[in-house]
């Protein structure tokens, strides 16, 4: 064995009933020296649903930029503003469980408040037209008395919904991209 191999062996292993505290932490460590790499994915994930426009005024992208600048002109926090640009990136893999796919990936990076809302917003959306798919348009109702409510109320009717405008003045990915890195620099939770 090489010491190239004897070094191999001692930071990594074939399965997990075998690893050792060592190998756990320098896992820890090094995940931690590559948090980094969490802002670049989403930023790119981001930039795919340029190519998302299924029917719709503008792109996936602008629209998750347009619902972002609305929630940043009304006041929201960082992690608000950085959740309405990410709400809708669930759509880069599956539109029809979009909501829980980004709430999922937001999660250990946000307040549960947060959380909840973006994954409960295509329920709350549902109101502007649920009615066409059949469904109940009245589906946030089952929400209420959440903590979260008011907020998820303001981002479906105020900031969302109205995010299909081609000629809104939108900020771009690239005014985000702080914000972006700020919230994804290091995780809550596991």
């Amino acid at each position: 064995m090489t010491s190239i191999d004897a070094i191999a062996d001692e930071r990594t292993f074939t399965r997990m009933d075998e690893s050792t505290a060592e190998q756990w932490q320098t896992i820890a460590t090094e995940t931690a020296a590559n948090q980094p790499r969490v802002a670049e994915r989403v930023l790119a994930l981001l930039r795919s649903l340029g190519e998302i426009t299924d029917g719709f005024a503008v792109d996936q992208l602008t629209h998750s930029l347009q619902t972002a600048t609305r929630a940043e002109e009304a006041g929201a926090d960082t992690e608000m503003v950085v959740a309405s640009l990410c709400h809708d990136m669930g759509k880069a893999v599956s539109v029809a469980n979009h909501p829980k796919i980004a709430a999922e990936m937001l999660r250990p990076y946000v307040a549960e408040h947060v959380y909840r809302v973006i994954q409960a917003h295509q329920d709350f959306q549902g109101r502007h037209y649920y009615e066409y798919f059949k469904l109940d348009p009245e589906a946030r109702a089952q929400y209420r008395g959440e903590p979260w409510y008011e907020l998820a109320e303001r981002f479906a009717d105020d900031w969302d919904q109205t995010s299909f405008d081609p000629d809104y003045p939108t900020q771009p990915l690239e005014h985000f991209e702080p914000m972006v890195r700020e919230i994804f620099a290091r995780p809550r939770t596991i």
